[in-house]
């Protein structure tokens, strides 16, 4: 299945790994030093009009990508499990 993020990019629910609330995860500086460096290893794909609310972490062909999007986690959790 597959389901929307945002800014038209489209992933594979089997890709996805996690989805995460980007204000909670945030305040721990474990996540802000793995996003810094997901960032500096060019593997950060913003698919966000406005602030980014949540990230998803997903592994395809091998490789990790984050991507920074505007919906909830809630609404992207039942993205994935409708395939929209």
């Amino acid at each position: 299945m597959y389901m929307y993020i945002g800014q038209g990019t489209v992933l594979e629910t089997e890709d996805v790994i996690g989805i995460f609330d980007l204000d909670i995860t945030s305040q721990s500086h474990i996540t802000r030093a793995f996003l810094s460096s997901a960032e500096k290893k060019g593997a950060v794909v913003n698919a966000s009009e406005d602030i980014p609310r949540s990230f998803l972490l997903s592994c395809e062909d091998g490789s990790e990508k984050v991507y920074l999007c505007q919906p909830s986690t809630a609404t992207l959790l039942r993205r994935a499990e409708n395939g929209i």
